[in-house]
This record gives C-alpha cells, sequence and structure tokens, in this order.
C-alpha cells in the first residue's frame, strides 16, 4: 500500500470544479472575509470601523437625515444601528437633534470630529471599491451592481434599481 502524499506547503491541490453558483457565493465569502479584515484595520488606525464610517459618509452627504432615513438608505432595519449610532455619538462624531418638521424625530448630523473622519483615506474600503471601479469599463461597473442588486432583491432585500438615499 502506498502511503498518501501530503501537497507541498503554499501548493494547492487541485479541487473539482465547483460550477458557477458556488464559485461565485466563494467569491462573495471572500468578498466579505476582506471587509472584516478592512474593518478591524480601519479600527485600529482611523478609530471606526467599516460600518460606522459608512454610516459617516451617509450621514456627511445627508446631513439631518432621520434614523430610519439611513436605516432605509444601508438596507437595514433602523435597529440594527442603534449601537452603530450610540458608539459614534459617545465618541463625539454624530449628533442627533430634534427634526425642524417634527420634534418627535431624530434629524443626524456630524460634529467636527465626525466631518474629519468623512474624508476619503488611503486603506479604507472606500478607497478599494473606487480604485476597482476606475480600473473598469462604465460597463462592466453596471454589470457588476446589476449582479449585485439581483441578488440582494433574490435574497429578499427590497432594493429599486434607482436606489438613493431619500432628501434629508
Amino acid at each position: 500500500m502506498t502511503p498518501m502524499r501530503r501537497p507541498a506547503v503554499g501548493v494547492r491541490a487541485a479541487m473539482p470544479a465547483l460550477g458557477d453558483a458556488l464559485e461565485f457565493m466563494r467569491l462573495i465569502w471572500a468578498v466579505d472575509h476582506g471587509l472584516q479584515k478592512a474593518s478591524k484595520r480601519m479600527a485600529a488606525s482611523a478609530g471606526v470601523t467599516g460600518p460606522q464610517r459608512l454610516v459617516l459618509h451617509v450621514v456627511g452627504r445627508f446631513p439631518g437625515i432621520s434614523i430610519g432615513q439611513l436605516a432605509s438608505t444601508l438596507h437595514v432595519h433602523a435597529s440594527t444601528l442603534t449601537g452603530v449610532l450610540g458608539r459614534l455619538e459617545r465618541r463625539g462624531l454624530l449628533d442627533r437633534r430634534p427634526a425642524p418638521r417634527d420634534r418627535r424625530r431624530a434629524a443626524l448630523g456630524l460634529t467636527p470630529a465626525g466631518r474629519s473622519l468623512d474624508l476619503s483615506l488611503t486603506g479604507t474600503v472606500e478607497a478599494a471599491v473606487i480604485q476597482v471601479l476606475d480600473g473598469l469599463p462604465a460597463s462592466k461597473a453596471s454589470a457588476a451592481r446589476e449582479v449585485l442588486t439581483l441578488l440582494a432583491r433574490q435574497l429578499g432585500v427590497a432594493i429599486d434599481s434607482a436606489d438613493r438615499p431619500p432628501r434629508a
């Protein structure tokens, strides 16, 4: 009986083809893993996680946005934002004030410290996305958005192809 040989370190054993769906899922998992790693790096270097920076960016672009509008823009339930908003508020990066038209609702805004983190920084997720999108023809970027939109819809996320944040 011949002994089984292990592949040398750093050499990948030949894998059978996964098929289109599994290969696509593998790539999504790789992107998710990369997002998690980048978020941890950003927390260490910039002091905020990827999701926190995303909230700062959206609030920075739409001052006075309500929590409900922010949740809708990010395709999450408002309760999902509770912890993120609380941490940003405690750190003095975000403020909540009564909305001008309905004092029962909160309008979100950035503090001066929050505005300083609403700048593009190297090593962030959006810097990587910008670099990739800038290197693609518009048709490929559009096709990628379409695939992601269709996948989100298939997974039950109510997303409009012309989805844009509501005006604050």
